[in-house]
């Protein structure tokens, strides 16, 4: 029996990934690291351990004393409108939690830890037709954005992991993460996919506040939970793997399309209400296209098309 430390548990990816441990592992002792104690039991199976702190409270995260063999930091914010309200705080808590967590598998003497990233940390990068973008390529990012904290904090959470593993030898793996969904998403996300898929359910049409040319990668929940535990067990200590479908690449605009032509057989369209300004924090146009090619030689294999993807979420939402 295995011992997993997991942050960000009540969220979309941390809930999934303690199903797919349960699956994976039939006695696990799973302990959760919870800020609100009482959404974690609403939500969490009741034979899990939680202990409730604040991640960004050094001295809370100093003193708790455990014994574990793997950790998954998944603790983030996630709502662009709190990006632009609060970067200070969002860059604070990004970077502080992460080194306090590194912090505690330097005293559990872990097997292993992957700490999921986000595609962001890649910037401006436009890929040329037929070019995939590997880990070791970064793009721009515009320091003086105040959207940019969340990229640019993400960056350095990952050269913070690296530093913990080359000077204390922590056996850490970075997640950078393509845009996931699928079944299992929480009620309150808002996010842009779950915005089409209910627009589909509702019959309703897709209204973009953005030209929808910012090219997006996705990846289906059970391909993404498979992808974060292959790092988990198979990665190199130090190094960073995409977790994409490369079948699943396209812009914003494709997307809505498919989702309309495709889900709802025609009888949606896309309509624009572009503002002036970006009050809802979103992320500057990209052209970056996501090799998983790093990830997949680790014998990890994706399997959802966005398709299904779709066809899962509003599935469960109904």
């Amino acid at each position: 029996m295995y011992t997993y430390v997991i942050t960000g548990a009540t969220g979309y990816i941390g809930s999934q990934l303690i199903q797919r441990i349960v699956m994976e592992d039939k006695s696990p002792n799973i302990i959760v690291l919870v800020r609100n104690l009482d959404k974690a039991r609403e939500t969490l199976p009741s034979f899990i351990n939680f202990i409730q702190l604040d991640l960004t409270d050094t001295n809370a995260m100093a003193s708790l004393q455990l014994e574990c063999d793997y950790i998954i930091h998944c603790a983030t914010v996630t709502n662009s409108s709190e990006m632009i309200a609060h970067p200070v705080e969002v860059t604070q808590s990004i970077i502080n939690t992460t080194q306090n967590v590194l912090e505690l598998a330097r005293r559990c003497s872990i097997k292993s830890m992957v700490y999921l990233s986000s595609m962001e940390v890649y910037g401006d990068i436009n890929c040329s037709y037929g070019s995939r973008v590997s880990e070791t390529e970064l793009g721009n990012i515009d320091i003086l954005n105040t959207r940019s904290c969340y990229p640019l904090g993400k960056r350095m959470a990952e050269n913070i992991c690296y530093s913990y593993y080359k000077e204390y030898g922590i056996p850490v793996k970075i997640a950078r993460l393509a845009q996931t969904f699928g079944r299992g998403i929480l009620p309150t996300d808002n996010r842009v996919f779950a915005q089409f898929a209910r627009a589909a359910r509702d019959g309703k049409n897709i209204v973009l506040n953005t030209k929808g040319n910012s090219m997006g990668n996705y990846c289906g929940m059970e391909d993404a939970i498979a992808g974060i535990m292959t790092i988990l067990v198979h990665g190199t200590d130090g190094e960073a793997y995409n977790v994409v479908n490369e079948v699943n690449t396209m812009t914003i605009r494709q997307m809505a399309e498919l989702v309309c032509n495709e889900i709802s057989g025609g009888k949606i369209v896309v309509e624009y209400d572009i503002p002036k300004e970006n009050p809802l924090g979103f992320a500057p146009d990209t052209g970056l296209r996501l090799s998983g090619q790093k990830l997949e030689a680790l014998g990890w294999k994706p399997r959802k098309h966005l398709l299904d993807m779709y066809k899962d979420l509003i599935a469960d939402m109904r």
